[in-house]
């Protein structure tokens, strides 16, 4: 997206505000009609200072008085107007902002997969306060440097056409060189947001890694990457800026040798008599008030360029495809009776890396599944894959005799309770965490989920309890903890079909028994999936699946695939040999 194209796009955001538009255009012609108007009643004051004794006082004074009314009315107007366009400056970023957070949520879960979150993160802060300084800086200057342009090339024409000409033979060479400077700049202002919004993915990397970091002694080689980053942002910032605000001083020379060559042509014109010294001192103010607009746009050149790296970064989210959208005839789902099946499913990540193939499985109603295998086998994609995450490129995934792309995601999804090995907490009380997936649910809903997952201890312990506020990432609490809540969410819910991704990987053995039974009596009557790599966590399952390379080579019971003596068994057997 070319330069225009993006300001002609933000400007649209801008239309859902024509009032305050409308106001701010009011204000910004009665700010520059009275800065106009000032050099006129200037040179009038001028005029009536003729030589020693020949002054016209009472003339002068009433001039100067006037004067005085004029630009105090200009400043008020000139306050005004900054005030609008704040409002439409900060108005189209909010929009802009509930636009972007909209998208990332229909977003497929492709993009997030691999995507940086800091750099999502960075089209939030950073890009959207560069776009907002740019709007800030560019309609007040916009707004008073058209009129002001005009009004002045109209006040000089009245003064003197020579002149005039002289002035507006000036302003073809005061584009061009400003033209010449942010061509070259723009394309290093669209590799310092780069590169800003790659710093900010790799510093929240190694700030939620701290741990990680300091136990593997990585300091050091982190420190240096980041400098290599930090450098590599210095250095393109740097010829950015330097470019960008080659800008101004430019442009201002060429004014002012403009400035200087119709001093001396209208000193020349004075002493022949032409004008009078008033009507120079008038022009003289106008051709630098038509100057004015030139200078203050190259003056903010830097943020301009900069809100359009940071607009074309956000746009380019903003325009990507959403998630697959549900069929038009797409039907809710109801509560589902668990039967699912896999028929002939093959999907890949990346064509050229297949992953599972012709894979097809039948799930009875109350069936517990356990899948297990080497990483990478295919595990957790079979759950991307049921959940729609991702759909299957052939083949077919049925809930009830229903192919799951007939039905609404959401109601699909309804349908599923999900504990992960990556707790995701939020901002808030234990209580909130808990109610995520059941806001309208009482206290005592939320307690006894609580104590089914063995939480009710803990969270008693703390400070204040359920009320206790927590960060997002939970820092305050042992990973253990913070599994368990995600636990106490998915009981809470009480959805008719499970799926547990290694839901007990960061429970000690103690409380992971005490789970087992909540476990079950959760599971009892409804299709779970349960996928771990501790094997003592999934032998109770109906049907247990071994996985390799996206297929499944083994299914049985656990004393089953224990007799047949195969790859779960010498996967169950290198856990629990020693034993």
């Amino acid at each position: 997206m070319n330069v225009g194209a993006t300001w002609k796009r933000i400007i649209g955001y801008t239309r859902q505000h024509r009032g305050i538009a409308i106001a701010a255009v009011f204000c910004a012609l009665l700010s520059v009609i009275a800065s106009l108007i000032g050099p006129l009643l200037i040179g009038w004051a001028v005029d009536q200072m003729t030589g020693p004794g020949q002054v016209d006082f009472a003339r002068v004074l009433r001039l100067l008085l006037l004067l005085a009314v004029v630009y105090l009315v200009g400043s008020f107007f000139g306050w005004l107007l900054t005030y609008y366009t704040n409002r439409i400056a900060y108005r189209t970023v909010y929009d802009l902002r509930r636009e972007l957070f909209d998208k990332l949520n229909v977003l497929p879960l492709k993009f997030h997969d691999n995507h940086p979150q800091g750099d999502s993160i960075s089209r939030f802060v950073n890009d959207m306060d560069a776009v907002s300084d740019g709007l800030l800086q560019g309609f007040s200057t916009l707004l008073t440097g058209v009129v002001t342009i005009a009004g002045a090339i109209g006040l000089m024409l009245y003064i003197s056409p020579v002149m005039t000409l002289v002035v507006l033979l000036s302003a073809p060479a005061t584009f061009y060189v400003a033209r010449f400077i942010t061509t070259r700049s723009q394309k290093l202002f669209r590799e310092q947001a780069k590169i800003l919004g790659g710093l900010n993915g790799y510093v929240e990397e190694i700030v939620g890694g701290q741990k990680v970091v300091q136990a593997f002694r990585y300091e050091d080689h982190s420190f240096a990457e980041f400098s290599v980053r930090n450098n590599e942002l210095y250095q393109t910032g740097v010829k950015a800026q330097f470019y960008g605000s080659l800008s101004n001083p430019s442009t201002r020379l060429v004014n002012n040798i403009t400035f200087s060559v119709i001093a001396m042509i209208g000193s020349a014109l004075v002493i022949g008599g032409h004008f009078t010294v008033g009507d120079l001192s008038s022009f003289l103010i106008y051709s630098n008030l038509f100057a004015k607009p030139f200078n203050e746009i190259t003056g903010v050149i830097t943020q301009l360029q900069s809100a359009t790296a940071s607009a074309q970064r956000i746009f380019a989210i903003l325009d990507l495809p959403p998630e697959t959208q549900d069929a038009e005839d797409a039907r809710v789902l109801g509560i589902s009776q668990g039967t699912i099946t896999f028929d002939q499913v093959s999907f890949a990540y990346s064509p050229e890396r297949p992953l599972i193939r012709n894979f097809s499985l039948e799930v009875k109603p109350g069936t517990r599944v356990a899948i297990v295998g080497q990483t990478g086998a295919g595990k957790t994609t079979l759950v991307n894959l049921l959940m729609r995450f991702y759909d299957v490129d052939s083949g077919s995934i049925k809930l009830d005799g229903t192919d799951i792309r007939a039905v609404t995601r959401d109601s699909l999804r309804r349908n599923f309770g999900m504990v992960l090995q990556d707790t995701w907490l939020y901002g808030g009380s234990i209580r909130d965490n808990i109610a995520y997936g059941k806001p309208e649910a009482t206290e005592e809903e939320v307690i006894a989920a609580a104590k089914a997952a063995n939480a009710h201890s803990f969270i008693q312990r703390l400070p204040e309890g359920y009320a206790t506020k927590i960060s997002g990432s939970g820092d305050n609490l042992s990973q253990g903890q913070k599994q368990l809540l995600t636990i106490a969410r998915v009981m809470l819910a009480d959805p008719p079909m499970l799926i547990l991704d290694e839901a007990t990987s960061s429970i000690d053995t103690l409380t992971e028994a005490r789970i087992q039974k909540a476990f079950l009596a959760m599971i009892s009557g409804r299709t779970s999936f349960v996928i771990a790599h501790r094997l003592s966590t999934i032998r109770e399952a109906d049907v247990i699946l071994y996985m390799k390379d996206g297929d499944i080579i083994e299914s049985g019971t656990h004393e089953g695939l224990l007799e047949r003596g195969g790859h779960y068994a010498r996967l169950y057997n290198s856990q629990f040999a020693a034993v």
